[in-house]
């Protein structure tokens, strides 16, 4: 719909506020104005900002022309903006409800950066192009949890960040790689928290005067528990940095599509290699905590990349069972934030 590249703005009581949407996830927000005579206009979101971004800082007067026109000023500067008829632009989304939970926004961006990167980009599997958001109490405890997952690798992390969410209706919702998105800019460097509901098929997340909505994805999320592997026999001490830069160099002369790498590991020795007939072959060895068989699995490289790069810990363990079974990358001391890997052949 060409029409979403324009912004909504609406002058009136005091207030300059503006709407934008893709029909998935919607966006409001308003400021303080001097309201000399009140009104609606709508015009290309990227022109506006680019034009507002380049002027110095200061009042700047808004005016709409007859043809749906905006015109901009600001001391010498004039700027005319092609517009369009505001009743054109789609019915925004509202919500009724006045209860909101009061989360955590750094832990809640915490949670979000250590599963977003397990979410499916296979359209036709729309119910995995979002995060799985749950809740459960037990003990008196209130646990959330996010999971994602694109069949090949799934991350899972638990966290308490707040109290019960209001709208939830026991089965968790799954929140869509955009919403998710929007949702981390806007509580991104935030210490304090932020507000979240939800209403039938929508999620609400306050923040100030800032109000983003957000459609839920439809649809039955799959049984991840089954997914995740329980008491693997192999368990491998190693240190994060040391096993991220020797994957990044080994994967180098991988296959460049499937980044397939093996891990050979002896007692206190891993080796990674990887091997690509047209490239050429690598191979790198590192110390780890490990007393067990001699041991070969192969994992895509980008997948344990990934993994790595939302851990904070020095430390992380692995832990595998054989060259079929998933493999499990977790920080040493966070209990609750478990990667699993499915395995490639070798």
């Amino acid at each position: 719909m060409p029409i979403l590249v324009n912004v909504l703005l609406e002058a009136k009581d005091g207030q300059l506020t503006l709407f934008s949407t893709d029909l998935e996830v919607s966006l409001t927000d308003s400021v303080p104005a001097e309201i000399i005579e009140a009104g609606r206009s709508a015009v290309n979101a990227k022109s506006l900002f680019d034009i507002v971004k380049e002027l110095p800082s200061g009042e700047l007067q808004i005016e709409t022309l007859p043809n749906h026109w905006m015109k901009l000023t600001k001391g010498t500067s004039e700027f005319n903006i092609v517009g369009i008829s505001p009743d054109e632009y789609p019915v925004f989304p509202t919500y009724n409800t006045k209860e909101f939970t009061q989360f955590n926004a750094k832990t809640f961006s915490e949670m979000i950066e250590k599963t977003i990167y397990s979410v499916s980009n296979d359209e036709t599997r729309y119910h995995l192009n979002g995060v799985y958001f749950e809740n459960s109490v037990e003990n008196g405890d209130n646990t959330f949890r996010m999971v994602a997952t694109d069949g090949h690798r799934l991350s899972v992390i638990d966290r308490k960040i707040g109290d019960k969410l209001v709208g939830f209706s026991g089965q968790g919702v799954i929140i869509p790689r955009k919403g998710l998105n929007e949702i981390r800019k806007i509580i991104e460097g935030k210490e304090d928290s932020f507000e979240m509901a939800i209403e039938g098929a929508q999620l609400i997340v306050k923040t100030g005067s800032t109000v983003l909505m957000i459609r839920l994805i439809e649809g039955k999320y799959p049984n991840y528990q089954q997914l995740i592997p329980q008491s693997l026999k192999q368990s491998i001490k190693v240190r994060k940095d040391e096993l991220y830069s020797t994957l990044k160099r080994v994967s180098l002369l991988s296959n460049q599509k499937s980044k397939g790498v093996t891990f050979s590991l002896s007692d206190g020795k891993m080796q990674v290699s990887s091997n690509n007939p047209e490239m050429g072959d690598a191979k790198e060895e590192i110390n780890i905590d490990y007393s067990g068989d001699d041991f070969k699995i192969g994992f895509n490289a980008k997948y344990i990349l990934d993994a790595l790069s939302s851990i904070s810990e020095e430390s992380i363990t692995l832990e595998m069972n054989d060259q079929l079974s998933p493999g499990l990358v977790k920080p040493e001391k966070d209990r609750d934030y478990t990667c699993v890997v499915m395995p490639m052949r070798i």
